[in-house]
């Protein structure tokens, strides 16, 4: 008869109980909650990018969000004014000048429960702005598109969009050249 010792016996539980614990962890998962519409409100601290032409910035940016408008206090408006103004000391006047610029912009929501998200089908209305320059003011229009959809992202509660201004009126002539501006906000998450 064979004998077994102490330590082959041992050797044989540990190897028995580290499959067990092993196929256990396999079970184990991140629990997903369901998505909400709901889930989409509240107050977001976001990255902004913004690129137009060669030129791309980056800054950190405060927005709100309710049932079906998004809500910024102070929209990025330091490229649009640059635009317009072309001299570098008259334009930052300008934008210190202009100050706050409050901007709302509508959307639907629909919840997409196959990847765990709340689309965001983004309707941007023009902006408007009073430029002042040089003792006069400029009404300058940023027509605003949303070339996709925006996502809240069920899994991290980030949110992701972005917008085109792909046309600025000034005292309604069509500013050309132009060179479009892009706004994305790749990362926002609550606060």
């Amino acid at each position: 008869m064979k004998k077994i010792t102490v330590s082959q016996l041992l050797t044989a539980i540990l190897i028995v109980f580290t499959g067990f614990t092993l196929y256990s962890c396999n079970l184990d998962g991140p629990e997903i909650r369901p998505i909400r519409l709901e889930d989409v409100n509240g107050n977001y601290k976001g990255r902004l990018i913004t690129i137009q032409g060669e030129v791309k910035t980056e800054k950190i940016k405060n927005f709100k969000v309710k049932k079906d408008t998004i809500l910024f206090s102070e929209f990025p408006v330091d490229e649009i004014v640059k635009t317009i103004v072309k001299d570098p000391l008259k334009a930052e006047a300008a934008i210190k000048a202009v100050g706050k610029v409050n901007y709302e912009m509508k959307y639907t929501a629909s919840v997409n429960t196959a990847s765990n998200v709340v689309e965001l089908s983004l309707a941007p209305k023009p902006l408007v702005i009073l430029i002042p320059v040089e003792g006069g003011t400029k009404k300058a229009e940023v027509g605003l598109i949303a070339k996709q959809k925006g996502f809240f992202v069920g899994m991290d509660g980030s949110l992701r969009f972005a917008l085109t201004a792909e046309k600025i009126t000034v005292d309604g002539t069509v500013l050309a050249p132009y060179e479009t501006i892009n706004y994305n906000f790749p990362f926002c998450v609550k606060y």
